[in-house]
């Protein structure tokens, strides 16, 4: 009887250190079930709702640089308005919108007359422009002895200058219909300009006026 009992005994031991032992391993999947970081569907949508690719946020680093660049003209030269030369530059002969008339005073002469295209704001220089004839490039001399004024050329703003084509008295000369102006010997960029038909010999031109009865050259 009692060796009975010690065998029961020892069956209800087993029984319930089983049980503690198998309540012992769910606590322990349930402790590291509790904390693993938890992802749904639904997090993982919102993440990446946060930060669209259009929102200001995701297009700032992008767009704002750009944005900066083409309003300031940054890498494309617009620095300089787009080609205009710099207040109080030297006009070049592409700077100007020119004009000729052909006058009858002081024996005839051609009155060159020129503006500055719109847009562009330059100086002519105190001297008398550069004027050539024929593909021998025949110069003009000087017409007046004293050095001209400075002219900035801007908006209406017109100059004057008269070429005395043939100086003498003689017979004979060249005949042309047409004169080379530059702004100085060094202008890139010289215009021909038609005058009809003159006889060109020992020719002179004058300095640059404001006012064309300023522009008269002598004989």
């Amino acid at each position: 009887m009692s060796g009975n009992r010690r065998k029961a005994s020892l069956v209800t031991t087993v029984l319930v250190g089983g049980a503690m032992l198998l309540t012992a391993c769910q606590d322990t999947d349930a402790g590291t079930d509790a904390g693993a970081p938890q992802t749904s569907p639904s997090t993982t949508a919102a993440a990446g709702a946060a930060t669209p690719s259009g929102s200001p946020a995701a297009t700032a680093g992008v767009s704002g640089g750009t944005g900066k660049d083409n309003k300031n003209g940054a890498g494309t030269g617009g620095g300089t308005g787009g080609g205009q030369k710099p207040v109080g530059q030297v006009c070049g002969a592409d700077d100007i919108a020119w004009n000729t008339k052909s006058e009858t005073q002081a024996g005839g002469y051609i009155l060159v007359v020129a503006k500055a295209k719109p847009g562009i704001s330059c100086t002519l220089p105190a001297v008398h422009p550069t004027v050539a004839f024929g593909s021998d490039g025949t110069e003009a001399g000087p017409a007046e002895q004293s050095a001209g004024k400075q002219i900035t050329l801007s908006g209406d703003t017109a100059a004057y200058a008269g070429v005395n084509p043939k100086t003498t008295s003689a017979n004979g000369g060249k005949e042309l219909d047409s004169i080379i102006v530059a702004i100085g010997h060094n202008d890139p960029d010289p215009v021909s300009l038609p005058v009809g038909t003159i006889t060109v010999d020992k020719p002179v031109v004058t300095n640059w006026h404001t006012s064309p009865k300023d522009a008269v050259p002598s004989q």
